[in-house]
Parts: C-alpha cells; structure tokens; sequence
C-alpha cells in the first residue's frame, strides 16, 4: 500500500466523519494523521460555531493580513477550516489554536502561545506568506502547502493528490468568497494589484 493510497483512505475515513458527526475537524497532514493513527488517537472535533463568532478576530487578521500582505479573507477562511474559530481547538497529533499550528512551527515562527489569537492568527499569516513566497505567489500551492506540508506539494508540482487537501484548497477558497461578499471590510488592505495573487 503506498502512502499516497493511505492518505487518501485518511481523507475518506474523515470525510466520513464529519458527515456522520455534522462537525468540522481541524485539518491535519498525512505525517500528523499517521502519527495519530500510531498513537490510537484521534483528532477532537469542533463543532460548528465552537469558541467565538467569526467575526471575533477580524481586526486580529486584518492586522495579521495587512503586516503580510495578505488577502485576509483568505486568511480568515483558513482559520473557519483550520479550528472552525475556536482558540482552544487542538488535534491530537499537537496542532494548536485557530491557526493549527504544531509546535515546531510555531516555535519557528515566535509563536509561544499558539492558544493566545493574537499570536496563532500572526504566526498562521506568517506561515501562510512563506508558503506563498515559495511557491510564487499561487495561493492554491501555498494553501496545499499549509495543510500537506511543502514537500508534498513540491513533489508533485502543485496540489497534491490527496482528497483531503484538494478539498482544504477548495473550502477555504470558497469560505474567503463568501468572507468577501458578506463582509466589506475583509477586503485586501494594499492595492489589490499589488498582492501576489488574485483577490476574486
């Protein structure tokens, strides 16, 4: 069985999931579901509308959007699919906060409370903004990248194979859409010409 075959099967099995349940879980990658496989654990759900409104943290990432130069519906839909807008959301694998960051990661980018908003929603823009420097500013790549890891989505020259990740670039594209028609004021914060990517 190659991993590419059991990461799918992760992928449907959380699908499923989430179906029965009616909940949305934290996304995780491959390495971090394999882990949790190993460990005899699972990922803790969030239940939908979990921790405080969606629009709680919108000053948090415009701040977070407009320091990285990030659309921040994007950013804002990562977080809706990342912790369902839940500071205290974890998996079991270790990622933490509204951003899902696991520990090494938010330690690399000076995240020492990833619980804390303010710090998660920084830290995921910050991880977010690298991704998309590596991958040329393509968002797609940048967010396969967020929840596959980067050498996944270097390996296959885009986004990945995975159900799962295909279906993460997918929800929080269409979340952002829906960010940007209900809330005027999560539009880009530098001209939209000059982000790296398209903002519609």
């Amino acid at each position: 069985m190659t991993i590419e075959t059991i990461n799918a099967r992760l992928a449907q099995i959380g699908q499923m999931q989430r179906q029965i349940s009616g909940t949305q879980l934290p996304s995780t990658t491959f390495a971090a579901a394999l882990q949790t496989a190993q460990a005899g654990g699972a990922t803790t759900p969030v239940p939908a509308g979990a921790g405080a409104s969606s629009t709680a943290y919108d000053s948090l990432i415009q701040q977070a959007a407009s320091k990285y130069g990030l659309d921040p519906a994007i950013l804002k839909g990562l977080i809706k699919q990342e912790s369902g807008f839940d500071p205290t959301a974890q998996s079991a694998a270790g990622a933490q906060g509204l951003t899902q960051l696991m520990p090494a990661t938010a330690a690399g980018l000076g995240v020492t409370d990833p619980r804390d908003p303010a710090q998660a929603i920084d830290g995921g823009a910050q991880y977010l903004k690298q991704q998309l420097d590596r991958f040329g500013g393509d968002i797609s790549k940048a967010l396969a990248a967020y929840n596959a890891g980067p050498g996944a989505v270097q390996k296959y020259q885009g986004v990945p194979p995975y159900a799962e990740t295909q279906a993460y670039v997918r929800i929080v594209l269409a979340n952002a859409d829906q960010y940007r028609s209900q809330t005027p004021s999560l539009s880009p914060t530098t001209n939209p010409g000059s982000l790296p990517y398209p903002t519609t």
